[in-house]
């Protein structure tokens, strides 16, 4: 028996409640984790220089990280990533201008053709709300989309909370791994909506329009979700490996979010979206659907 077979008899067998428990479970979880964070910096998830302001130098040295981190200790750096060719990038935090200025003095005469952004805590705040703007704006325009779509409540809604469970389980995971909320990171997530809701529309098209029983069209939808996430998935993986070898730092990022993105999206589709769909086509309605194969 396969792995797809032996899902889709859980998905068949297990009732609308247990399909959802560990979802809803993760889900609260996830809600305590942006909760604290965003009593400790304002932002449900840990902001990066872009956000919260700093400086960033990529320099070309042989020194190893730890000895950056100790010659630097006074300028409260962060963190210091490799790159390609012995290059270095080095985060630091927010500093007034006489210390950008000394910091900046030392990396001159230290190391040759150094590259230097410095991000002023104010711009930061005006980023701050231009990417929350952006992430609620796409959230909410696919919500519109997709009731204009099905033109019914509950499915609607389900993909709209599966899209929302895979946002705030993304986040939480960014912060307990570390990963920073910056442009790149950003992007990711916006991505990760459109994502999030391919595998949710394509489930829920196939419930309500196509005939059959609801058990088969899960199959079905399964069978298909599947293979298109998997695919997905090796190309990002493939991205995440080569940004990590060539060290370039954004596109990095940007794979590692969706990666984590998409394994949560494959949860709440197959087992929050399923289950409530589950729950919703049970009785009158289900029977409607089940035999005369949508609306």
């Amino acid at each position: 028996m396969d792995i797809i077979t032996s899902i889709n008899r859980f998905l068949s067998s297990a009732s609308p409640a247990k399909l959802c428990i560990i979802p809803v479970f993760l889900f609260i979880l996830s809600l305590s984790v942006l909760g604290m964070t965003i009593l400790q910096t304002g932002l449900p998830v840990s902001p990066g220089i872009e956000f919260q302001g700093g400086l960033s130098i990529t320099i070309a040295t042989d020194e190893t990280t730890e000895s950056l981190m100790e010659t630097f200790h006074e300028y409260d750096i962060i963190s210091v990533a490799e790159g390609i060719h012995e290059g270095k990038y080095l985060k630091f935090g927010p500093m007034d201008e006489k210390r950008v200025l000394e910091l900046t003095r030392i990396v001159d005469e230290r190391y040759i053709d150094a590259k230097i952004d410095h991000i002023g805590s104010s711009f930061g705040k005006t980023l701050q709300d231009q990417a929350g703007f952006a992430i609620l704006f796409s959230f909410i325009g696919m919500a519109i989309v997709v009731f204009v779509i099905f033109r019914s409540f509950v499915p609607s809604l389900a993909i709209a909370l599966s899209a929302l469970a895979d946002m705030v389980m993304t986040a939480a995971a960014m912060n307990i791994l570390g990963i920073q909320l910056s442009l790149g990171t950003t992007a990711a997530l916006l991505m990760l909506i459109g994502y999030s809701v391919d595998s949710d529309i394509l489930l829920t098209s196939h419930v309500l329009k196509r005939k059959g029983t609801f058990d088969e069209k899960v199959s079905g939808a399964f069978r298909t979700g599947i293979i298109m996430t998997s695919t997905t998935f090796g190309a990002i993986a493939a991205m995440w490996i080569i940004s990590w070898i060539g060290g370039i730092q954004i596109i990095h990022e940007i794979a590692q979010v969706l990666l984590i993105g998409l394994l949560f999206d494959v949860m709440n589709t197959w087992l929050t979206n399923v289950g409530i769909l589950k729950w919703y086509l049970t009785g009158e309605k289900g029977k409607k659907y089940s035999f005369r194969g949508g609306l």
